[in-house]
């Protein structure tokens, strides 16, 4: 027996499972609802690229140009925690860029680093799917970590890419080409949805800090 039972205005199956979708499906999606833009419908992979495009059961998302990489010091000192709740974008970041280089030009992780990017890509999650990203495998067996929270139902924007050396020496990365794989996973459509809720990272664009929404806050000089 199909059953289906309600949870606050939304229809859910008893047996609700969830499905992970494929290439037809994320074409599909682009046509009828501009998921992810700009979108590589097939694989690219040749000339040496690092790949990227709509993959059998995925999408490989590319890297923008920018990175701001933690540095070891700021005006607070090198002994200063990082706190994720006050994270000043000047105050702790080094910012490297292939704006002024030749086509092709790789940006350079310093040894034991951690960094963060942006996707390409600006995506339009449906609102009863939930996307997994996993970094690629080429950037993994050179000691890069690639670190993306999940895409919620009803988000929309770029990722931030949280890139990690986990090598003693410096890593080249590769804007323009791929950098990790979104996994699109199809269920029941939630109660709230990220844009229902009004997400904080709803609508980002380039590489967006940690928020913490606040009722009020004082701070001191």
């Amino acid at each position: 027996m199909y059953m289906l039972r309600k949870r606050k205005g939304v229809v859910m199956s008893e047996n609700a499972t969830w499905s992970i979708k494929n290439d037809e499906w994320i074409r599909r999606m682009v046509d009828e609802r501009d998921m992810i833009s700009p979108c590589e419908r097939w694989q690219v992979r040749e000339n040496g690229v690092i790949s990227y495009g709509v993959t059998a059961f995925g999408y490989d998302m590319r890297l923008g140009k920018t990175l701001k990489v933690f540095n070891r010091r700021s005006k607070y000192g090198t002994d200063k925690a990082i706190d994720p709740k006050m994270l000043s974008d000047a105050d702790y970041f080094d910012e490297i860029s292939t704006d002024n280089a030749p086509a092709g030009s790789p940006l350079w992780l310093p040894p034991n680093s951690y960094a963060l990017g942006y996707s390409i890509e600006y995506f339009k999650i449906p609102s009863n799917v939930m996307v997994l990203v996993i970094g690629k495998s080429t950037y993994a067996r050179a000691g890069i970590l690639i670190n993306v929270t999940p895409g919620e139902p009803g988000w929309e924007g770029q990722w931030t890419i949280e890139i990690a050396n986990l090598t003693p020496r410096h890593v080249k990365v590769y804007p323009n080409e791929g950098i990790a794989q979104c996994v699109f996973f199809e269920g029941e459509t939630p109660a709230t949805t990220y844009a229902d809720k009004k997400g904080k990272y709803m609508y980002q664009t380039g590489i967006t800090l940690p928020k913490v929404e606040w009722d009020s806050l004082k701070l001191e000089d």
